[in-house]
């Protein structure tokens, strides 16, 4: 690595410290070297019940007008497993943006139903313009895709289900 680089690793571990001490949830950064040479830094962590929170508040607010569907809708919410928790998930293992398909237009690398094998990319998390391949941590079907194309996913945040 290059000093550099080293500084920067050491700035980011920094960040994460600064984020515990002071019981934080997010911390951006944006750090100018020179011209065109720069590094932007987000730092976050996040309960997995804050994302089911922001999951389920679009939806009374895009039911409203029909009120009994939604109160109808939301004792079943708790009885519904919380994929973060489901043994067979795949997590993200950095703060990112998912993406389902190599490139823009192409096909997924997987959909529900495909049958993978270990190592096999399940899908790509960008960060800090880096492509990160996310290999399938063990062989088998995939049940569920818990991200859409181009959503920011959060670190240990369920990306698939794999059973």
């Amino acid at each position: 690595m290059t000093k550099q680089n080293d500084a920067d690793v050491a700035f980011i571990q920094a960040l994460a410290e600064l984020l515990s001490a002071n019981d934080l949830t997010e911390l951006e950064v944006m750090r100018e070297y020179g011209d065109n040479d720069s590094l932007n830094v987000r730092v976050s962590r996040a309960a997995p019940q804050a994302i089911v929170q922001t999951v389920a508040a679009p939806a009374p607010v895009a039911a409203a007008p029909a009120a009994p569907v939604a109160a109808a809708a939301t004792p079943a919410a708790p009885n519904a497993p919380d994929p973060s928790e489901d043994p067979n998930a795949v997590a993200s293992p950095m703060v990112g943006t998912a993406y389902l398909s190599p490139e823009p237009g192409a096909a997924s690398f997987v959909k529900v139903g495909d049958q993978v094998s270990e190592g096999q990319t399940l899908l790509i998390v960008e960060a800090m313009k880096t492509m990160n391949h996310i290999p399938a941590p063990k062989s088998g079907t995939v049940k569920r895709i818990l991200v859409d194309d181009g959503q920011p996913v959060e670190f240990g945040a369920p990306l698939m289900i794999i059973e």
